[in-house]
C-alpha cells in the first residue's frame, strides 16, 4: 500500500466540526421544532402550544449531554450560556415530587405511568440522568445531578417492589440509573431500581392483552391532543408548525406489516418475550435490545453477578455471526427497526438506524470491562469508523437516520427529522470518545482504541498493591495509515518513585495481519501472539481474531511504544447462506469498509460492473472530502472505479451508493 502524509487529523476534524457547528445546529432545530418551548410551556413561562412526539424531551436530553461534554473539551461562551439557561428551564418545570415529562404536565397533569410500553416516561428520565451525571462529572456542579436524583427518587418509591406490569417499554432508564449509583459513590437504591426493570423484564403473563390496553388509551389521548391542536390553531391563524423534512425512504418487504405485528405482541419487539437470563438471540427493535444489554452488563459489573455473563456472551456472538452487516450494522427489518432472522440481511432493507449501532458500542465497552476479551474492543472500532460515523455529514449540519448499504439516489443526508434521536446521540458519543481508549486493572493498563489524544493522566493499581499516576499521550495515523505512537510523559508512584513495573496489553485488531511493535529507550518487543483463524460469519468480518498483546515492562517518563500495523486492503464474502451475495465481495482496509459511490463513477452502473480484485491500490487524496485514503482499481474490462470510505457517502447530494460489488 502507498504510504501517506498525512495533512489532517482524522478525529480532530470531527470533534471541532461536533463542537462547533453540530451542537448549535441541532439546538437551533430542537428551538425551532418546538421542543425547548415545550419546557417552557409545562414551567408555565409560555402560552404556546406543545409540538412534537410524547418522548421528544429526550431528544433535549441527550442534546444537553453532548453540549456539557462538548463544553468541558472545547470552551464556548455561547455554549455555556445555553447549558446554563436550560438546566434552570429543567428545575423549574420539574414538579415539586420530582416528576418530570412534559407531555403529561401538559394535556394530562393527572396521569402518570399508565402507557409505560408505548409513552416512553422512564426513557426520557433515563436520558435526563445521564445529562446530569455527565454535567456532574464534567464540571464538579450539582445543580441538574440533584433534579436527577430527585427524578429518580421519584421513580424509586412509585415502582419499588412492582410486578412485571412495571417495566419501560424503551430500555434506558436502567443505564440511567446504574450510572447514577456509580456517580452517588453508591446510592443502592438507584442499583436495585435498574436490577428490578431488568430482573422483571419478560415475565409479564399477559403482555399481548396489557400493551393492547395501553395502545387503547394512547389512540385516545392521541386523539384529545389533536383536538386542542385543532383548536389552537382556530384561535391563533398567526401559529405555524415547524414543518419537516421527509425521513429517508426505507424499502420494506411485501410482508413487513404482519412481521410487526408479530413481533410486538409477541414481546419481541419489546425485548419482553422472556426473561433476560433466556435472552440469547439478539430480536425485536435493535435500539431496544443494544440499550438493554448494554444495562444488563452494566449490572453484572457492578453488583458482581457473573451468572448473567453467559447469556450476554452467547447474545452478542449470535448477533456478530448471524445478525450483523458488515459495516457492523445491526437492524435489517425496517418495518422493525430490527433484527430479522438468521442471515437475513439484504443490503437494500438494511434498516442500521445510527442509534442502534451506538447502542452496540456502548455495549461493547461494558463486555470489555467484564471479560478483558479483545473481540469486544474490536467490533467497538469496527462500529464506530462505519456504522456510527456514516450518520453525520461533515459539515455536522447533516445526518442519515437509517443507513442502507444500497441506494439507488433515494437516501438523503437531511438537517433534521421528525423523530431526531440519532443526531444529538452520536455528538454524545463524539463528545465523550476519550473515555474509551484506556482502562486499568490491578497491574494491567489496556490500550482499546488508537485515537490521538492530548497528555492525560490515568491511575493504575500495581500488582504490589500500591498505585501509579501516569501521563500519556497517542500520537496516531490511523485510519489512513498504520502508524500509532504512544509516549509517557510522565510517571510517578505511591513511593515517589518514577519507574513503575506493570503490565500494557495492547489490541492487535482483526483486521491487522502484521504489528510491529518498538519500546523507544529500550528494546524491540517480541510478545508470543496467538490468535484463531476468522470465523465465516454473516457478513465476513470477524472481531473474535483480535487480541490483546500483553508487554511487561519498568516503565518510566519519556518510554515510548512505537506501534506500526499493515493496512492490506482485505476482499469479504458473506456467508453462503446470506441470499444474494454469492458473486459479490465487500472491500476493507484497516476498520474502514468502503463503497463505490456513484458520483465518482460517472458512466459505470456501480450495481453491474465486475470488479477486478487484483487492480485495487490505496491513494490518499487530500482535496477528496476533506482528505482520505481512496481505493483506485478497475472493471475486469479495464474501466476505472474509485471507493470512498462507507461513512462518508452521501456528503455531496443524492447518489447511487453500494458496498457490496460484483466480482
Amino acid at each position: 500500500m502507498t504510504r501517506v502524509q498525512l495533512r489532517h487529523d482524522f478525529w480532530r476534524q470531527r470533534l471541532e466540526v461536533n463542537a462547533q457547528q453540530a451542537i448549535f445546529h441541532q439546538w437551533e432545530q430542537l428551538e425551532a421544532s418546538g421542543c425547548i418551548e415545550n419546557f417552557r410551556i409545562a414551567a408555565g413561562i409560555s402560552d404556546g402550544f406543545r409540538e412534537g412526539w410524547f418522548f421528544a424531551d429526550s431528544d433535549a436530553y441527550k442534546w444537553l449531554e453532548a453540549a456539557v461534554r462538548i463544553q468541558a473539551a472545547f470552551p464556548n461562551t455561547r455554549l455555556a450560556t445555553l447549558i446554563d439557561d436550560f438546566i434552570d428551564l429543567i428545575e423549574r418545570t420539574q414538579a415539586t415530587d420530582g416528576y418530570l415529562y412534559t407531555y403529561n404536565q401538559i394535556f394530562f397533569p393527572d396521569t402518570r405511568w399508565q402507557n409505560l410500553q408505548i409513552e416512553h416516561e422512564l426513557y426520557c428520565l433515563g436520558h435526563l440522568i445521564e445529562a446530569g451525571v455527565s454535567h456532574y462529572e464534567s464540571t464538579g456542579n450539582t445543580q441538574l445531578l440533584d433534579i436527577c436524583r430527585k427524578a429518580a427518587n421519584r421513580i424509586v418509591e412509585d415502582f419499588r417492589g412492582k410486578d412485571a406490569g412495571y417495566t419501560p417499554g424503551h430500555e434506558e432508564i436502567e443505564i440511567a440509573l446504574l450510572g447514577l449509583h456509580q456517580a452517588t459513590q453508591g446510592d443502592k437504591d438507584f442499583l436495585e431500581m435498574a436490577r428490578q426493570f431488568i430482573e422483571q423484564r419478560g415475565r409479564s403473563k399477559d403482555f399481548a392483552f396489557a400493551l393492547l390496553r395501553q395502545n387503547i388509551r394512547v389512540g385516545a389521548r392521541d386523539k384529545f391532543v389533536r383536538q386542542k391542536k385543532q383548536a389552537y390553531q382556530a384561535a391563533h391563524p398567526d401559529f405555524k408548525p415547524f414543518t419537516l423534512p421527509p425521513g429517508n425512504l426505507a424499502k420494506k418487504s411485501w410482508n413487513s406489516t404482519l412481521r410487526w405485528y408479530a413481533s410486538v405482541l409477541s414481546g419481541k419487539y419489546f425485548q419482553q418475550h422472556a426473561p433476560v437470563r433466556e435472552q440469547t438471540i439478539p430480536v425485536g427493535h435493535s435500539v431496544r435490545f443494544a440499550y438493554l444489554e448494554t444495562a444488563v452488563a452494566m449490572l453484572a459489573r457492578l453488583n458482581g453477578d457473573r451468572t448473567l455473563i453467559p447469556v450476554l456472551k452467547q447474545a452478542w456472538e449470535h448477533m456478530v455471526s448471524r445478525r450483523m452487516y458488515i459495516t457492523g450494522g445491526i437492524g435489517s427489518v425496517p418495518s422493525l427497526e430490527g433484527f430479522g432472522r438468521d442471515y437475513e440481511l439484504n443490503p437494500q432493507y438494511a434498516y442500521t438506524e445510527t442509534c442502534a449501532a451506538l447502542g452496540s458500542l456502548f455495549w461493547n465497552w461494558e463486555m470489555v470491562q467484564l471479560t478483558g476479551e479483545a473481540k469486544y474492543s474490536d467490533l467497538f472500532e469496527w462500529q464506530l469508523y462505519n456504522a456510527v460515523s456514516v450518520g453525520m455529514g461533515l459539515d455536522g449540519n447533516t445526518y442519515l437516520y437509517n443507513n442502507p448499504l444500497v441506494s439507488h439516489g433515494e437516501v438523503a443526508r437531511q438537517p433534521w427529522y421528525a423523530i431526531p434521536c440519532c443526531p444529538s446521540n452520536i455528538s454524545r458519543t463524539y463528545a465523550n470518545i476519550g473515555k474509551y481508549i484506556f482502562s486499568t486493572q490491578a497491574g494491567e493498563l489496556y490500550i482499546h482504541q488508537y485515537l490521538p489524544c492530548a497528555p492525560r493522566k490515568q491511575t493504575i493499581q500495581l500488582k504490589d498493591g500500591g498505585t501509579a499516576t501516569l501521563s500519556l499521550q497517542i500520537e496516531s495515523n490511523l485510519p489512513w495509515e498504520g502508524r500509532v505512537r504512544i509516549k509517557i510523559m510522565d510517571i510517578l508512584n505511591a513511593n515517589g518513585n518514577q519507574a513503575s513495573e506493570f503490565d500494557v496489553l495492547l489490541r492487535q485488531p482483526s483486521w491487522c495481519e502484521e504489528m510491529r511493535i518498538d519500546i523507544i529507550n529500550s528494546v524491540v518487543v517480541n510478545t508470543p501472539l496467538t490468535r484463531r483463524e476468522p470465523n465465516n460469519t454473516a457478513s465476513g468480518y470477524d472481531p473474535g481474531s483480535a487480541v490483546f498483546r500483553r508487554i511487561h515492562h519498568s516503565w518510566a517518563p519519556g518510554d515510548e511504544l512505537a506501534i506500526d500495523f499493515d493496512l492490506p486492503v482485505h476482499i469479504c464474502r458473506a456467508h453462503d447462506k446470506v441470499k444474494g451475495h454469492h458473486d459479490k465481495a465487500a472491500i476493507t482496509r484497516g476498520p474502514l469498509v468502503y463503497c463505490l459511490e456513484g458520483v465518482d463513477n460517472p458512466g459505470v452502473d456501480i450495481f453491474t460492473a465486475r470488479l477486478d480484485l487484483d487492480s485495487l491500490e490505496a491513494v490518499y487524496d487530500d482535496e477528496l472530502l476533506g482528505g482520505i485514503v481512496k481505493l483506485m482499481g478497475k472493471t475486469v474490462d479495464g474501466t476505472p472505479l474509485m471507493f470512498i470510505p462507507y461513512f462518508l457517502w452521501g456528503n455531496r447530494g443524492l447518489s447511487h451508493m453500494t458496498v457490496w460489488v460484483c466480482i
